[in-house]
């Protein structure tokens, strides 16, 4: 499997990222799929800062990614696939559910409305029901802060 993470994580690239995830998967190729940091050069520039000389960053709108999944799943690199928020992982997920199937939940912090399902983890309501369809059509969602933490099933932040 060339994909070995599909990760919603507001914060997008930060350290726990490139050195909690990428270091122990051999990630050498990180995929952040944001419309709008897509657009932006400046901020390319800001997330490229944190990443390691050896991982490879390309920026894509859900669109570009939605097409070219298929291609990394191929290709043999060890790919992280990011995303800041769950709307973008289940367009993910619909354009492609065999290859975005197991999708882990990392940082997704406070805002109004949301309440704490795990230290790292808010979610509103809605977005647990969002989450819950996503796995009715065979997504298969926990939450998990960092590979040697337990993994969360979804059901268990309920």
């Amino acid at each position: 499997m060339a994909i070995v993470l599909c990760r919603v994580d507001d914060r997008l690239i930060h350290g726990q990222v490139v050195i909690g995830w990428g270091q122990p998967l051999g990630i050498d190729l990180i995929v952040l799929v944001d419309d709008q940091v897509a657009a932006s050069s400046w901020e390319q520039d800001l997330y490229r800062m944190a990443v390691s000389p050896g991982i490879e960053v390309r920026f894509m709108t859900t669109a570009e990614a939605s097409a070219q999944m298929g291609e990394w799943q191929a290709n043999g690199r060890r790919a992280l696939i990011l995303t800041g928020d769950l709307d973008t992982m289940a367009a993910l997920h619909a354009a492609n559910p065999t290859i975005v199937h197991r999708i882990n939940l990392g940082g997704v912090h406070h805002r109004p409305g949301r309440r704490e399902r795990l230290p790292y983890l808010y979610l509103t309501d809605e977005e647990l029901r969002q989450l819950v369809a996503l796995e009715a059509r065979g997504a298969e969602v926990t939450a998990q802060d960092l590979p040697t933490s337990p993994l969360v099933s979804l059901k268990a932040l309920g």
